[in-house]
């Protein structure tokens, strides 16, 4: 009788390898990595060489001395890695901090299950959400666009996030319109384009809509999950706008504003930590989607996206267990 060996996810037919899909990811944050350069000059492109300097290193390290296996760093995934954990970090973010999340993101959120395949959450985000409750000062810090440098010398001018201006304002007891005309609140024009506080990869929703298209004209990702997660979201925010539009704001600021592109097209669509099927898509990405706007309006972080993606990370196998695929030649049985 022949054995089949079924192997871990991702699952690639075709002729496309990990290797390619993985740099196709990469490209495809090229236009949002650019962005940040233009809005956050050489601190941009030191906090991204760090850390996926970083990633590549660490990852070399393990599978060179502990797992003693076979060398992949030029796959891409730890490139992307490298990247994502950048584009989720404060532009003025020390080194060593960096090192410290690459280290959390590839050390223990990935390669301490065995590598590519098989990580049941997205390495990023746990490098993230790690450097946001060890170093809260430092990860919530953001850097003016703009502010940056003066006659060469970095400028330390930083303000808050349009999501965390909101939040506090609403605390203080205005109203939305009073935070939205206020000048610390940038414009929507501005918001759209990435002119606004906030890290690296959640600047521009243009450059990030555009990596987007990119993937779905390669294939590289699927509409089910982006569909489902910005659809619960957005309907979510609307239900409550226009219940109570005075201390809820209206969906297109939640869209441009905080990770929410970032992790609808680049974090929550992981081939790896995401489910196997259509239906399990769906219901993974409603569940993101929900979770977000649940942290965004009533929890005590602004920003809700790396908790939402995390949370639905676990319920994976989950998820997959429950909408399985019909088994090649299943015999239906009539009643």
């Amino acid at each position: 009788m022949n054995k089949y060996v079924v192997s871990l996810s991702p699952h690639i037919h075709g002729r496309e390898d990990v290797r390619k899909i993985m740099w196709g990811v990469v490209y495809a944050m090229i236009p949002a990595l650019l962005v940040s350069i233009y809005f956050f000059g050489l601190d941009s492109v030191r906090v991204t060489l760090i850390s996926v300097a970083s990633c590549l290193l660490v990852e070399y390290l393990i599978q060179r001395f502990f797992l003693k296996g076979k060398i992949s760093i030029t796959d891409g995934s730890a490139v992307i890695t490298g990247i994502l954990l950048a584009f989720n970090v404060p532009a003025n973010l020390p080194n060593w901090i960096i090192v410290v999340g690459a280290i959390v993101a590839i050390g223990i959120a990935k390669m301490s299950f065995g590598g590519l395949g098989k990580n049941p959450f997205n390495p990023a985000l746990v490098g993230r959400v790690f450097l946001l409750i060890a170093f809260p000062v430092q990860m919530t810090s953001w850097p003016k666009p703009h502010a940056l440098f003066s006659d060469g010398v970095v400028d330390a001018i930083t303000g808050a996030t349009p999501l965390g201006i909101l939040k506090e304002g609403l605390k203080n007891g205005m109203s939305v319109d009073q935070i939205m005309q206020s000048g610390e609140m940038p414009r929507y024009v501005d918001m759209m384009l990435g002119n606004m506080g906030g890290s690296l990869g959640e600047m521009s929703a243009i450059a990030l809509l555009i990596g987007a298209i990119y993937m779905f004209w390669k294939k590289i990702i699927t509409w089910h999950i982006p569909v489902s997660y910005l659809g619960s979201a957005l309907a979510f925010a609307l239900i409550f706008w226009l219940i109570d539009p005075v201390h809820y704001v209206n969906p297109l600021f939640h869209l441009v504003t905080g990770g929410l592109m970032l992790g609808v097209f680049f974090m929550a669509t992981d081939m790896v930590s995401s489910p196997m099927t259509p239906v399990g898509m769906i219901v993974y990405g409603i569940g993101c989607g929900v979770l977000t706007m649940l942290i965004r309006l009533f929890g005590a972080y602004p920003e809700g996206v790396s908790f939402a993606i995390l949370l639905m990370n676990a319920f994976v196998p989950l998820i997959n267990a429950g909408f399985k695929p019909k088994r090649f030649g299943e015999k239906i049985v009539k009643k």
